[in-house]
């Protein structure tokens, strides 16, 4: 199922330009944006829980994609589609596969501000997702690996929060 919903998704990459042109820009440049939003909020909305969500948000996308994807690639080796067959490859990306590390940072991003605004991490979701069905466009990861980095990621922000409540007296 992983490679049958990869190749359906890989399919449209290379027949027309302007749809390569999206894919590439959601798959490496929405990522710009989210983190411009979070940067926005920390610093232009002064009130508490805001800064206190931008915090754990960014503190669980560090930990997510720098320590958890990190060690999980380090013990599991999946390679790349694009290593395991001919496929239709936007963008250059190295390294294994699973879980991805785009997904494992922008998801415990949502998740962080998901707990603490849920409708501006409903956007966050979203944006995620978009970026995570886009690098499966882009040919550069497989739809397990996008599931691996949002169970990473979510959880990673659940134990961020959970951890900052519990030790940390205020943010």
């Amino acid at each position: 199922m992983n490679i049958a919903l990869f190749n359906w998704i890989n399919s449209f990459a290379e027949r027309r330009a302007w749809i390569d042109h999206v894919g590439v820009f959601f798959a490496v440049y929405l990522a710009y944006i989210l983190v411009a939003v979070l940067l926005y909020i920390f610093f232009f909305r002064k009130d508490i829980v805001s800064r206190k969500s931008v915090i754990v948000a960014i503190v669980s996308a560090i930990i997510a994609r720098l320590g958890f994807t990190t060690l999980i690639r380090f013990f599991h080796h999946n390679p790349r589609p694009f290593d395991a067959m001919q496929v239709h490859q936007l963008i250059p990306e190295s390294g294994y596969s699973f879980p991805s590390g785009h997904a494992a940072f922008f998801f415990a991003l949502a998740m962080g501000v998901y707990m603490y605004n849920k409708k501006l991490g409903w956007i966050f979701f979203i944006a995620a997702a978009i970026m995570g069905v886009a690098r499966v466009f882009a040919g550069v990861h497989w739809p397990a690996d996008i599931l691996g980095g949002v169970g990473v990621g979510m959880l990673t922000a659940v134990l961020v929060d959970w951890i900052a409540s519990k030790f940390v007296v205020k943010i």
